[in-house]
């Protein structure tokens, strides 16, 4: 017989998670039944490198920043968690019972589902569809990290950086110079240098946690010329 989930959580089921709400399983549902609902502002740790992984994450609303840090100190972002997303770090270490080997931190206020160790595993072994939904999460990140060191090593940085700027679609960009430089997978002195470049070309005005878009087609023209 199914469990049924809690009215208000049901709906959050349904809205963010439909294949769960829709599958009819009872691993899934037992797990949609006591999944604990957590609210984190934004700009928070979720979990740093030695922490127990105990709860498998999914992603309501928000955005997470998982990344690495350097014996030097330096930001390497592996991927951005997103709603109707769970981790996969946090999957990875579930499944081979290892401590966290990187950080988290909140990029926007999030809510998300937490599930117990002990659900996440019974329905692991119990559900062909939880099993089909986890493996398919890993492969396409796997996917997008292995695009993404490609972009690094292969593409320039000038082109890199002006699609960046570009992808976000907004005027002003209110991001640091380290920030930016953890996303793209290098160094803050050489995300520094490059935007000072496309501000003496007038392409970009820089000010304290900001950059404003001011000529968009030489930043297009820059992706493709290189």
């Amino acid at each position: 017989m199914l469990t049924q989930t809690e009215p208000e959580h049901r709906d959050l089921w349904e809205q963010h998670f439909p294949s769960f709400a829709e599958a009819q399983d009872p691993a899934v549902n037992d797990f949609m039944h006591s999944a604990k609902l957590i609210n984190v502002s934004d700009r928070q740790m979720v979990f740093s490198v030695g922490d127990p992984c105990e709860n498998y994450l999914l992603l309501l609303e928000g955005q997470i920043r998982v990344q690495l840090i350097a014996e030097t100190g330096r930001e390497v972002m592996l991927y951005t968690v997103s709603s109707g997303d769970s981790c996969v770090l946090t999957t990875s270490c579930l499944m081979e019972h290892k401590p966290y080997p990187a950080e988290a931190f909140t990029d926007a206020d999030i809510r998300a589902f937490l599930i117990s160790e002990a659900d996440f595993n019974k329905a692991l072994e119990k559900s062909d569809f939880f099993r089909k939904y986890v493996f398919s999460n890993i492969s396409n990140r796997l996917s997008s990290v292995i695009h993404r060191m490609e972009d690094v090593v292969l593409n320039p940085i000038e082109a890199r950086l002006a699609k960046y700027l570009l992808s976000i679609d907004e005027p002003v960009i209110k991001k640091t110079h380290q920030e930016l430089a953890s996303e793209m997978g290098t160094a803050r002195e050489v995300i520094s240098r490059h935007l000072r470049q496309l501000k003496i070309s007038g392409w970009v005005q820089l000010s304290r946690g900001k950059i404003t878009l001011i000529d968009r087609s030489a930043l297009e023209k820059l992706i493709i010329s290189e």
